[in-house]
């Protein structure tokens, strides 16, 4: 992966406000950047700086392995999770 590709989904992580959500598909979007799985893959590798959690999946959901925390995260700025997943009203489209 391309520095300047990391440098651009971390930043674009860092400008989601606490409270608020988005997508990898619409960080991937925003981008330019041909799968929201790049997104992800950055996030994997060189996110834990960063607010990683305000990032769900296309659905709402959090992936499995950190849904967990991820939904704590959420939580503690205000934003609950539904049965694992962010309410359809809430989410971003």
């Amino acid at each position: 992966m391309d520095e300047e590709t990391v440098e651009a989904v971390r930043d674009a992580v860092r400008a989601i406000p606490p409270g608020e959500t988005s997508t990898y598909g619409e960080i991937a979007r925003q981008l330019g950047l041909s799968s929201p799985r790049i997104v992800g893959k950055i996030l994997s590798d060189d996110g834990h700086d960063i607010p990683w959690h305000r990032v769900l999946r296309a659905d709402g959901s959090a992936a499995p392995h950190i849904a967990v925390e991820q939904a704590a995260r959420l939580r503690a700025e205000g934003v609950l999770l539904v049965d694992g997943r962010l309410p359809r009203e809430l989410r971003r489209r």
